[in-house]
């Protein structure tokens, strides 16, 4: 392989075969309209599509979040990729030779020496420890308990369960008879120091070992689960420059075409939990692990899936768990289904009691986050007490009381109405008062720049996208949104106004496009943006080349454009004096104000000619 930058040639091949509505078209279902696609963002959570491809010019843009790009940007946002890994796995698709590694300032994480070494020790750690549980006499008492546990030899392959010897130094010795640093292996998790510092023993040993992959599904950790009574019960690899707990989801390699496919995952607490079910059917299932939800797993999730079905644990801490989880999917702009366990059940344990056939109706009749609050809340309550009842009864429509749906308010009321034999009227007017003191509390706008599309943001976005630009900064758009499509108009523009721009992003654009022209290349979108490498230029630029094009446009128009831009420095100038002639008459300087008012006449005059 030749190490360095992509080449461009490659880059070229890689946008050209991948069409990006054929691309787009896998994560979004678009519509076509007119010479746009559209669709529902995939970034952000929408109810009327504004996320517009253009096949045209292969580039795609979101009016409501502002994202935008080209085909390989597109897939590096989807998918968490850096710009050399979505280039590679776009070429690889493509069948373009991968004949290059990356090095210096195109160096990326992945291409880590350190990291790539601490990987492939990971995947051979992993192929030997399944081998010693597989193939050796000392393996046979962990393959034992799998099999008592409903684990198969298929089950076993498939997730390449290992054991780790009950020994100080087995995969040491391993390692280092095939050239790995020790040093290395332990900052990368396999390894820990002796006590006395005088070398290193395995991390793991006595445990069955359950290989923990990253979204390549290449081997970055493991789980080790003791096999007789002891603690720790199961023992992860500690965090490394390969292995992030928070952003790092069990099974998602596997699940990931059954996700996307049926837009739905299904979230374990553990990972034989995933297993099990997967034996069961359930290809969609994917674990944290060895931690709580975060908001990272949240947005990995929201790029594969529309809905989570959770299925914890159905003890109480289980489903603690599950009710902390919710508001963070949610604000993922994901939607929340919660599959109910019997008590002191986990899904591992349900399906070893009443089979897959039972799990599957399980998964497919899950209960909405609020009857899933309204069964949480009443664990907390006492029902056989009046007290109790009443309590229940008032937590139960505050939680009713948040839903937007009337009629989903109706339903839960009538239920409680029923159960409870409460006249309906009643909790409708309680449920009403918690909605007035609600919207006392929801704050008049939503400054957050980041949040979830929902219908208030909509109006706000439509609002502050609305807000009329001065003349200077429109000019610079449409002059820009021609030059990224007509490189005479660029070689003029260059010629009469350089890089004049006021507007920063505008400047550098103009400076990127220059260059681009400059270095041979015909106008093309797509390859223009490919060159800026800078998020947020990429989604100016997209913006500016998503514009309405039918605005005329000839030398007049062009001259007109340039002349606002270079009369904003006068018209600067011009405020600037006015200040001073207003503080200078109020200092009483009746000389210095005349003055400047003169020199303001004269700048005015520049202008009108």
């Amino acid at each position: 392989m030749t190490s360095g930058k992509i080449p461009d040639d490659v880059i070229d091949a890689v946008r050209k075969r991948h069409d990006i509505a054929e691309t787009v078209g896998k994560y979004v279902h678009l519509t076509k309209r007119g010479k746009y696609m559209v669709g529902l963002c995939p970034f952000h959570s929408e109810k009327t599509p504004s996320f517009t491809v253009t096949p045209e010019m292969q580039i795609y843009h979101c009016y409501g979040c502002g994202k935008g790009g080209n085909v390989i940007r597109f897939v590096q946002e989807m998918e968490g990729y850096s710009f050399p890994e979505a280039v590679r796995v776009l070429a690889e698709s493509a069948g373009i030779p991968v004949t290059w590694t990356s090095s210096g300032q195109g160096n990326s994480a992945g291409q880590d020496p350190n990291r790539l070494k601490v990987i492939e020790a990971h995947e051979l750690a992993a192929k030997f420890y399944h081998y010693l549980l597989s193939n050796t006499k000392q393996g046979e008492r962990a393959k034992h308990y799998l099999r008592e546990r409903g684990m198969t030899d298929r089950l076993i392959d498939q997730f390449m369960i290992g054991y780790a010897p009950d020994e100080w130094d087995v995969l040491s010795r391993f390692l280092s008879g095939r050239g790995y640093s020790l040093e290395l292996m332990e900052s990368g998790g396999l390894l820990s120091p002796k006590s006395d510092g005088s070398g290193y023993v395995d991390r793991f040993r006595g445990r069955i070992m359950f290989p923990l992959w990253d979204r390549e599904g290449q081997a970055v950790a493991f789980a080790g689960r003791i096999i007789d009574e002891g603690q720790p019960k199961y023992l992860n690899s500690p965090e490394s420059m390969v292995f992030t707990k928070s952003r790092m989801l069990y099974n998602m390699h596997h699940a990931k075409p059954f996700v996307r496919k049926s837009k739905s995952a299904v979230l374990f607490e553990g990972f034989m939990d995933v297993i099990k079910a997967w034996n069961a059917g359930v290809k969609n299932g994917v674990a944290t692990m060895g931690t709580a939800l975060t908001e990272e797993h949240c947005v990995s999730l929201r790029r594969q899936a529309e809905e989570v079905v959770l299925c914890y644990d159905g003890d109480d801490a289980g489903q603690a768990a599950a009710h902390k989880s919710i508001p963070l999917l949610q604000a993922a702009g994901l939607k929340v289904l919660i599959a109910i366990l019997p008590k002191g059940k986990d899904p591992d344990e349900y399906i070893e009691e009443y089979g897959p056939e039972a799990f599957s109706r399980l998964l497919d009749d899950p209960v909405s986050t609020t009857k899933f609050r309204l069964i949480y809340s009443r664990k907390n309550h006492i029902l056989l007490k009046e007290e109790g009842r009443k309590n229940y009864l008032m937590e139960a429509v505050g939680i009713v009381a948040e839903l937007d749906s009337s009629t989903e308010r109706e339903l839960h009321l009538k239920e409680l109405s029923r159960e409870f034999d409460v006249s309906l009227d009643a909790l409708k007017q309680d449920c009403h008062e918690y909605r007035m003191e609600l919207q006392k509390k929801k704050p008049q706008r939503d400054n957050n720049d980041n949040s979830w599309n929902n219908g208030r943001n909509e109006k706000r976005r439509v609002s502050r996208a609305s807000t009329l630009l001065p003349a200077y900064a429109t000019a610079e758009r449409r002059l820009l949104h021609v030059m990224m499509q007509n490189r005479e108009v660029a070689e003029d523009v260059h010629a009469r106004l350089g890089e004049s721009f006021h507007v920063e992003d505008h400047a550098a654009l103009a400076a990127y496009l220059y260059a681009y022209y400059a270095g041979g290349h015909e106008p093309d979108p797509a390859r223009f943006i490919e060159t800026l490498h800078d998020e947020r230029l990429e989604q100016t630029a997209t913006a500016i080349l998503m514009m309405d094009g039918g605005f005329p446009f000839d030398e007049a128009v062009m001259e007109a454009f340039i002349h606002d831009i270079k009369k904003v420095p006068k018209q600067r100038e011009i405020e600037r004096k006015r200040e001073e002639m207003v503080r200078a008459e109020r200092a009483g300087d009746a000389i210095t104000a005349a003055q400047l008012g003169l020199e303001i006449i004269a700048l005015e005059r520049q202008l009108k000619n």
